[in-house]
């Protein structure tokens, strides 16, 4: 899989192709997550976990784009879920937004978006046997962590297989993705 694919203009958010490009990022992510756990890095394969993670909620929020705007509790969620929530996935709102991804019927969102705040906090903060500054004690607990991370976002990629244009790109990194996490 060529790498290259992250520097990539995105198409605009309203484009139907959108949730692809943020799809295929995510996978792309995912494997640099696995590549820099295999060379000891675990801090930068924490910041890459949660990297894909937020790809794969803007590919979700694109995709259930006219649910959530039904959900919407007023005009100005409406505005700021089609401008900012979808192109942007803001980090301070994440959790706000797999709330709603929740209530549509994605179960288990809020908590994967969980653990990848979690990832992304130890990405600056490192292991912390005290807790204070990171969830995590240790190096071990961290990379635990990014590998079961990368395993449920190779899942649920599969599951949109029948809602975004699928290419062979994508499937070309889902299949690296995939070999990966065997130990390939």
């Amino acid at each position: 899989m060529n790498m290259e694919v992250l520097e990539k203009p995105l198409p605009k958010p309203t484009a139907e192709d959108y949730a692809a490009a943020r799809l295929l990022e995510a996978l792309v992510e995912a494997r640099l997550a696995l590549r820099f756990l295999k060379e000891g890095l675990v801090r930068n394969a924490a910041g890459k976990a949660f990297q894909a993670w937020r790809a794969y909620l803007a590919a979700l929020l694109r995709l259930e784009m006219d649910k959530l705007l039904q959900a919407a509790r007023s005009e100005e969620e409406k505005r700021w879920l089609a401008g900012k929530a979808v192109p942007r996935v803001p980090t301070t709102r994440m959790k706000a937004l797999s709330q709603l991804l929740e209530e549509i019927g994605h179960a288990g969102v809020l908590a994967w978006t969980s653990v990848a705040l979690d990832l992304h906090e130890y990405q600056y903060n490192g292991p912390d046997p005290d807790l204070a500054a990171s969830m995590y004690r240790s190096r071990e607990e961290a990379a635990k962590d990014v590998v079961l991370l990368v395993a449920e976002l190779a899942r649920r990629a599969e599951a949109l297989k029948a809602r975004v244009k699928w290419s062979a790109e994508l499937e070309e990194a889902l299949s690296a993705l995939r070999e990966e996490l065997r130990g390939g």
